[in-house]
């Protein structure tokens, strides 16, 4: 049997998933990063975007991420995000008229914020 990962996906306000996996991949500033049990430590900063759970079990959780860290530590990985959401979580068309919205503004965080969001609602 394969050694698994320990996971935890948090937001700043609570914590949005947790389990056993057998890769996690996230973005960073320099592309993405694949985690494996017996990867060796890191800590990455992570960018806007999605990030991807291979679960134990075969399935996988997608979450949506805005900022934060991912950290690995001894088959245990960490993802602390400022804010986060799970693909399920993603109200498609509320995140679409939002969209609309930022149109035109100059807020480039929250515009990447949404689009990510709208990604990952595809992974339901």
């Amino acid at each position: 049997m394969a050694k698994e990962l320990n996971v935890e996906v948090v937001a700043a306000d609570r914590k949005v998933w947790s389990g056993s996996a057998s890769i996690v991949i996230a973005r960073t500033p320099d592309g993405e990063v694949g985690v494996m049990a017996g990867h060796e430590p890191v800590l990455a900063v992570l960018v806007t975007g999605p990030v991807t759970v291979r679960t134990a079990d075969g399935g996988a959780v997608v979450a949506a991420v805005s900022g934060g860290f991912l950290s690995v530590s001894e088959d245990r990985v960490a993802v602390l995000a400022e804010q986060a959401v799970l693909a399920e979580e993603v109200d498609a068309v509320g995140v679409e008229a939002e969209i609309a919205q930022l149109q035109g503004a100059d807020d480039e965080a929250a515009r990447q914020w949404a689009e990510a969001r709208l990604g990952v609602a595809s992974h339901r």
